[in-house]
């Protein structure tokens, strides 16, 4: 599903991404389109990303294409999704105690349009780290 999303192909075309856009949270998706987790993943930012477009833009970045970020977000998981907002990420707490990214897949499209909301309402009061409306730490139950 990642052909329905932008592909950003380079690090400068990163870079301009999270820098020109003013209003909206950019939301990246560092991962390969080939791998079962970024393909249910796409499917889900593809799902939403009509819903959530005045306030959100989804962008995927292939980390072997685009290898620039992956020593400094520590892009080592199959699929990561950030969020950006005024070029500034913004880190969100889903208890898991990786506040910076989520690092799995979402097949839930509500639960990820209320996370992409909370993102942004907290990222436009200046926030740097908001609170996730659903704590993920007990998401695997061992």
């Amino acid at each position: 599903m990642s052909f329905l999303l932008p592909h950003l192909r380079s690090g400068w075309a990163v870079d301009q991404a999270i820098l020109t856009e003013e209003e909206r949270l950019v939301v990246l998706r560092f991962g390969r389109d080939a791998d079962d987790t970024c393909m249910r993943m796409d499917e889900t930012l593809a799902s939403v990303a009509d819903r959530v477009k005045h306030f959100a833009i989804f962008y995927c970045v292939d980390i072997d294409e685009v290898p620039d970020f992956n020593a400094m977000y520590e892009l080592y998981d199959p699929c990561t999704v950030m969020f950006f907002f005024r070029n500034k990420h913004i880190m969100i707490d889903l208890g898991t105690g990786n506040n910076n990214k989520i690092n799995w897949a979402m097949d839930d499209k509500q639960e990820f349009i209320n996370i992409v909301e909370v993102v942004y309402s907290g990222a436009r009061k200046g926030r740097g780290l908001v609170v996730s409306p659903k704590d993920y730490s007990t998401k695997y139950r061992y």
